[in-house]
């Protein structure tokens, strides 16, 4: 299954205009909001740690193996425009194909929630590390202006929706069907002989990640056409819910 390195801002000295905390205060709600998605739609991820910067998220990363860097952050006007700017700008390294089709992905779902469409942008740049030092393709999305009472504002009120527009970026990235994500539950696979198949889509033709034992538990995530998205030991996937009791 895809995995991501997902990359709150750890800039905790960026404060909200409107009083709700800094930059890493914020951002790291909104990946609070985003995990049961990824749940959801059996992308795993691993997460930076407040306490880390951008540099040592870069280092941890690229000492692992992951299908997308994605940094989470809210932008900050230039100096001598604090409160002037508004607008979402999804960030990626220039001759990067796939991070600029995540980049833009993003950008197509944002656009679908963000009050002014028209200032929901990509760009390429190889002036941000976490775009330009990262061995995944990767994406920093700067999510409207920190400095800006009205951005501030939408974003303290829509952080599950920006998490959910961004869970449907991901899964069309990946090729995945976009699951809601459900309470959590404990399922036991039942069967009358053999294994029950984990894949890597939730169809017969998806790639067998795991064979699951009879009684074997999971935790069952989301349920799309049939088949539950869920997570055995350290594998996540789907798993036909005929055969397992929740």
């Amino acid at each position: 299954m895809p995995t991501i390195y997902l990359s709150p801002s750890t800039q905790e000295w960026n404060r909200y205009v409107t009083g709700s905390g800094s930059e890493e205060y914020n951002m790291n709600l909104l990946a609070d909001a985003l995990v049961p998605y990824l749940n959801a739609n059996s992308i795993q991820y691993k997460r930076n740690r407040p306490e880390m910067t951008a540099g040592s998220s870069i280092r941890e990363a690229n000492r692992g193996t992951y299908d997308l860097y994605l940094a989470l952050h809210s932008n900050g006007a230039p100096e001598g425009h604090y409160g002037e700017e508004r607008g979402i700008i999804a960030f990626y390294y220039p001759g990067s194909a796939q991070g600029q089709r995540a980049a833009e992905l993003i950008a197509a779902e944002l656009r679908k929630i963000y009050p002014l469409p028209n200032k929901v942008t990509t760009r390429s740049t190889t002036t941000l590390g976490e775009v330009s030092q990262s061995n995944a393709p990767a994406v920093l999305v700067e999510i409207g202006y920190h400095d800006n009472y009205a951005d501030a504002a939408w974003l303290e009120g829509h952080w599950d929706a920006i998490a959910q527009q961004l869970a449907r970026a991901l899964t069309e990235y990946f090729g995945l069907p976009f699951l809601y994500p459900m309470e959590p539950r404990e399922g036991i696979v039942t069967l009358n002989y053999g294994t029950l198949n984990l894949r890597s889509y939730p169809a017969p033709t998806g790639t067998i990640l795991a064979n699951l034992p009879d009684g074997a538990q999971v935790t069952v995530y989301g349920e799309w056409q049939g088949w539950y998205a869920v997570r055995w030991k350290d594998q996540a996937g789907y798993a036909a819910a005929a055969y397992i009791d929740v």
